[in-house]
Parts: structure tokens; C-alpha cells; sequence
């Protein structure tokens, strides 16, 4: 299994980024919130998660291992799949999801797009016991980057949004706050479609 990347960040999407590895060339999907502490260094590392299906084999990173272990727990849940995993931790921080599951919070989940109560509830009864109340969860500032609407309307599309009502929403949200980063801007959107 592939652990961590380290390489040049050659591309950086809101859904995925590119790192070269000694002349090979990774594209790694990444949730919002990995995306939003990845600079733009030269230099980068990701933890990453191989996903194998019969059909693809799926990189995912994280800049963080907490994030990591997130995300595989959620996987590890009945219905939840890589595509659910990551928008949950597009739409949450990890220190968010795991104080809902924790204090049973199945709205603050329910407010992801695609899971419904039945689902939280699930996520909740699965890995309640299988987090530990005193685990760190690391949160680090999300820098400012400046808005950029094509870039948010791309990995809404990426996501599986359908593009003529992402583009209504992001126009709302941008006519309200036209300072927003592209991250706030997905984040607002995943909320509203």
C-alpha cells in the first residue's frame, strides 16, 4: 500500500492534485480541507490511501494522518463510500465530524450532501466506540486564496454536480461574499445544492 507521497505539487485542483515523484507523475484526490493547507511549495507531502475497486485503483491524500484515519473510518461504514468520505470532509473539518459522531450529532452529518438520517445514524453507531474521546484532531488555519469561480464551478462538476445550478449557487454566494476562497465558495455551495 502507498503511505505518504512526497514530490513537487505540479497541479493543484480543488479536488485533486498532481505530484511528481521522481519523474512520475501521481494524481492524488484530496478533500477541501487538505486542499486548503497545501501551498503552493515546491516541495509537498500527502498521506495517502490507495482505494482498489475492480475496475481502478484511486489515490486519496491527506495533509494530515488524523484526516487519514477520518476518512478510512468512514469508508469502513455501510453505505459510505470514497465519493461520500471525501465530501464529508469537504463540507466538515475532520475535528467537526468526529465531535458530531462523539456528541451523536446526526444533523451536523445530515447537513452533508447525500447522507440522509438513517445514514448518519449509521455512521454514528459504527464508530462511536471506534473513536477515542481524547484524539487529536489537528486544525490549522485555512489561508486565504483568492476566489476564483471557474475553479469552484470545475470541482463541483468533479464532484458529480450537475453545472448550470452549481453556477446559479456560486453566483449567489458570490454576490453576497465576493471575497470568498474558492474553498468557502464549495463549502457554501456543497450546503445549498
Amino acid at each position: 500500500m502507498i503511505t505518504q507521497i512526497i514530490g513537487k505539487l505540479v497541479e493543484k485542483n480543488p479536488t485533486h492534485l498532481v505530484i511528481d515523484c521522481n519523474g512520475v507523475g501521481y494524481e492524488i484526490n484530496v478533500s477541501l480541507h487538505t486542499f486548503s493547507q497545501i501551498k503552493d511549495e515546491e516541495l509537498i507531502r500527502l498521506y495517502t490511501h490507495l482505494h482498489v475497486k475492480e475496475d481502478a485503483h484511486t489515490l486519496y491524500g491527506f495533509a494530515e494522518k488524523s484526516e487519514r484515519e477520518i476518512f478510512r473510518k468512514l469508508i469502513s461504514v455501510s453505505g459510505i463510500g470514497t465519493s461520500t468520505a471525501r465530501i464529508m470532509l469537504s463540507s466538515l473539518s475532520p475535528k467537526q465530524v468526529t465531535e458530531a459522531i462523539l456528541n451523536e450529532d446526526a444533523e451536523t452529518i445530515q447537513s452533508v450532501k447525500g447522507i440522509g438520517k438513517k445514514t448518519a445514524q449509521r455512521v454514528i453507531l459504527d464508530l462511536k466506540d471506534k473513536l477515542d474521546k481524547t484524539e487529536e484532531i489537528d486544525v490549522i488555519s485555512t489561508p486565504n486564496h483568492n476566489s476564483n469561480k471557474k475553479e469552484a464551478l470545475s470541482a463541483l462538476e468533479t464532484l458529480g454536480y450537475n453545472r448550470k445550478v452549481s453556477e446559479k449557487v456560486v453566483t449567489t454566494i458570490l454576490a453576497n461574499e465576493p471575497s470568498s476562497s474558492v474553498e468557502d465558495i464549495i463549502k457554501l455551495a456543497l450546503k445549498k445544492l
